[in-house]
Parts: C-alpha cells; sequence; structure tokens
C-alpha cells in the first residue's frame, strides 16, 4: 500500500484545514481532488449543499448527513488500513516460519547426508573384514593341527589372530550397525520436515495473497476519503457560515494542490535519477560487481537491485528493531532515501502492499520457481502494481525505512521454491555482487 496511516492523517489534517481556510482566506487552498462520476450519486453535490441553506430544517439535516459521511471516510480508511497492516504482519510471519523452517529442514538434509556417508563407510569396512576372515577360515586350523602336530605353535598363533579379528569384526559390525541407524534417524527427521514444509508453504502463499487483498481494500479506503473528504468539509463550510465563493475557491485549491504534487513528484524523480548516475562512494559504475544498480542486464538477464552497500548480510541474528534473535532472510543495501530500486530480474507483480515487518513491499515473479522481494520502500514509493509485467533494470520503487526498519535502506530477498536463500552466492551465479 502506498499510503501509510501517519502520511494519510497528515495529509487529511492539511486538507480539512485548507478546506476552512479558504472560506476566510483566499490564499489557503484545498487538498483534493474532485469526486469522478461514479461516485457523484454517493456524495452531496454543490448544489445540493446550496439549496439545503433555503430551510432551516433541510440545512440541519444536510449537515448531519455530511459530518457522518465525513466520519465514515474515516473510520472506513482507519479500519482498511489497521486490517492491512494485521494481513500483512501475518504474512510476514508465516513468510519467516516458512523460510526458518527450510533451512533447518536443509540441515537436518545436510546431517543425514553426513551420516549416510559415515554409515556406508564402516559397512565398507565390515564387510572387507568379512571377506578376510572367510579367506581366513578357508584353511581348517583344527585339522591341520591335529595332522602336523609339529607345527602346532604356528597353528595356535593363526588360532590366536583369528580370535582376535573376530573380535574386531564384532566390533566394527556393531559400529556399522550404529552408523546405519543414525543416517536412518537423521533420514526420517530430514523427511518428516520436509513434510512439513508444503503446510508452511501454503500457508505463508495463503496469508499474501490476504495482504494483498486487504492492502488493495486500504488503498481503496484511503482513496475514497482522499477524493471526498475535503470537498465535504468544505461543503459542510458553506452550510454552516455566511462565507461565498466556497466552491470556487475549492476548486482553485484542487488546481494548486495538482500543481504541488507535481513538483513533488518531479524533484523526488530528480533525486533518484541523481541518485542513479551516482555510484556508490567506492565503486564504479555497471551492475556486476559494484555498489551501482540497475544498468544493462548481464548474460544471463539480472541487474543489482539497487545501489549502496551492503550493511547486514543473510543469516541468524539480533534483529535492530526486534532486537530478538531471528533469521534475516535477505540482505540490506543503504544507497540512501528515495534512491531508486530497480527489478533484479523480469517477471511478474505478485505482493505490492503491507508486508509487516517488510514495510512497504514489491515481490516479483521471475519465473522458474525463483522469485525476489524488496522491503521497506518509502511511503507512496511503490511504482508499480499487482499483476504487472516489468524488465530487468525497471524502477519499481524507492528507498525508504517503512516496516520493521532503523534506517533508510533496501531488504532484498532471493527465494527459490517460495524459500528464501542467501542472495550473495545466488546473485554472484548470475553475475551481480551484492
Amino acid at each position: 500500500m502506498s499510503t501509510s496511516s501517519l502520511s494519510l492523517l497528515s495529509f487529511r489534517r492539511r486538507v480539512i484545514a485548507a478546506a476552512v481556510a479558504v472560506v476566510l482566506t483566499a490564499g489557503a487552498v484545498a487538498a483534493i481532488a474532485p469526486t469522478d462520476s461514479a461516485s457523484a450519486t454517493s456524495y452531496p453535490s454543490w448544489s445540493d449543499v446550496q439549496a439545503a441553506k433555503a430551510s432551516q430544517s433541510a440545512q440541519q439535516d444536510k449537515v448531519t448527513e455530511i459530518k457522518g459521511l465525513i466520519a465514515d471516510l474515516t473510520s472506513q480508511a482507519t479500519a482498511k488500513q489497521q486490517a492491512a497492516e494485521d494481513a500483512g504482519t501475518a504474512y510476514q510471519t508465516a513468510q519467516t516460519k516458512y523460510d526458518a523452517a527450510t533451512l533447518q529442514q536443509q540441515k537436518l538434509q545436510q546431517q543425514a547426508d553426513d551420516a549416510e556417508k559415515t554409515a556406508s563407510q564402516s559397512e565398507a569396512q565390515a564387510g572387507q573384514l568379512a571377506a578376510q576372515l572367510g579367506r581366513a577360515s578357508a584353511n581348517d586350523v583344527t585339522t591341520d593341527l591335529l595332522t602336523h602336530p609339529t607345527d602346532s605353535k604356528d597353528y595356535l598363533y593363526e588360532l590366536g589372530a583369528m580370535s582376535k579379528l573376530s573380535e574386531q569384526a564384532d566390533g566394527i559390525y556393531a559400529q556399522a550397525t550404529q552408523d546405519r541407524g543414525t543416517a536412518q534417524a537423521q533420514s526420517d527427521k530430514s523427511e518428516t520436515a520436509k513434510k512439513a514444509l508444503g503446510a508452511l508453504a501454503d500457508a505463508a502463499q495463503q496469508k499474501m495473497q490476504a495482504a494483498q487483498s486487504a492492502a488493495d481494500a486500504a488503498q481503496t479506503a484511503v482513496d475514497a476519503q482522499n477524493d471526498n473528504q475535503a470537498r465535504l468539509e468544505a461543503q459542510l463550510t458553506l452550510l454552516t457560515s455566511n462565507a461565498t465563493d466556497v466552491e470556487a475557491k475549492y476548486n482553485k485549491g484542487v488546481q494548486v494542490e495538482k500543481a504541488r504534487q507535481a513538483a513533488l513528484a518531479k524533484q523526488r524523480a530528480e533525486a533518484a535519477a541523481a541518485a542513479a548516475r551516482t555510484p556508490a562512494a567506492g565503486s564504479s559504475s555497471g551492475s556486476g560487481s559494484n555498489g551501482s544498480g540497475g544498468g544493462a542486464p548481464t548474460s544471463s538477464g539480472w541487474v543489482r537491485p539497487s545501489a549502496g552497500y551492503q550493511t547486514s548480510p543473510y543469516g541468524y541474528r539480533i534483529d535492530p528493531y526486534t532486537h530478538a534473535h531471528a533469521l534475516h532472510a535477505g540482505v540490506d543495501l543503504a544507497p540512501g532515501c528515495y534512491s531508486p530500486i530497480y527489478a533484479a530480474h523480469s517477471g511478474t507483480v505478485t505482493f505490492a502492499g503491507n508486508g509487516g515487518g517488510y514495510g512497504n513491499e514489491v515481490i516479483l515473479d521471475n519465473g522458474g520457481g525463483i522469485s525476489t522481494a524488496y522491503g521497506h520502500i518509502v511511503n507512496g514509493g511503490i511504482m508499480v502494481a499487482n499483476g504487472q509485467q516489468v524488465s530487468a533494470g525497471q524502477q519499481i520503487a524507492q528507498v525508504g525505512s517503512t516496516g520493521w526498519s532503523t534506517g533508510c535502506h533496501l531488504h532484498f530477498e532471493t527465494r527459490v521454491g517460495g524459500a528464501a536463500v542467501d542472495p550473495v552466492p545466488f546473485m554472484a551465479a548470475r553475475g551481480i555482487s551484492v
């Protein structure tokens, strides 16, 4: 979702103040666009408001109606945003649980592989001893002792050696059996953990879809508030004061605010372009092995997702935000606030919204079971929509510090089969250094 509760509150206060001020001073302006025809029937028009002033009772009814509409807009936007935040947190929790379980299963599988190797070596050694004992038993030492008593010392030595060999063989057989049991136990643990991953993966996917739906609903509520509240505030002023030309001043305010927003967007775009042209300190231009981002894709079709040095690697750590020991499922790159974030590879947007601790987040399906995730995007900085096709190196967002973040940076993840893997070797295999 591109607008946070904090930014919405600040925005709403600004537009309300502007709506009232247009009645009192010609210099102040409102900060919202008029409604479209689809929503016009749901809200009073300027002519409705003007007509209501002809009767005191009609005027009071209209005031009550408008106040109710304003309250409903506010409560709807607040509730939907909270629902989106809750859904995003649920998604983040499910994804983190799946990532951690996948890493644990991989460790169990490695332990099972090591145990299998040890068991195979023990069994091979036991087999060699069995062959040696077989060859020794082919010579009947007891018979030789009875038929050649003069060679008894040699034969007795052979009997002693065979006894020692048998004792050694018993120990090796026992060890081989124990090693095989350990290998089987480790394999069973790995298999059990692997089976559990399916349910965790499904839960993460379902939570992500629910978070996207909640983000869309919240954005719709915010848009409705932005499209109507300032106008309703101005209409309420018209009803409750002797001010004139409220509508004209409101419309003028709309145009001024549009121009202001356009200038702000231009400033941000210019700042982002400047950041893209300036590689991080100590690096050179290009997308392969330095601190810059974007650029032409490598032969494998990948680019660096942003500029900036790596400030936190993949792996378990004490989270700087929660202070808990947890898996950091990606790498952090810190090129500066509002710096551009690029699609690391071509793909389809599968998520663009509130990702809980990830903050504002975009996820791309890059094909072949591979996906990439981009977190902590600045409020208003998501530049793509769910379902959109993007190309490698295309700017998809701007760096921010939303969610569980202590400063502006990009949290970048690479996922295989839905589970996070270390982006450093993953990207290095594709000619990119992060």
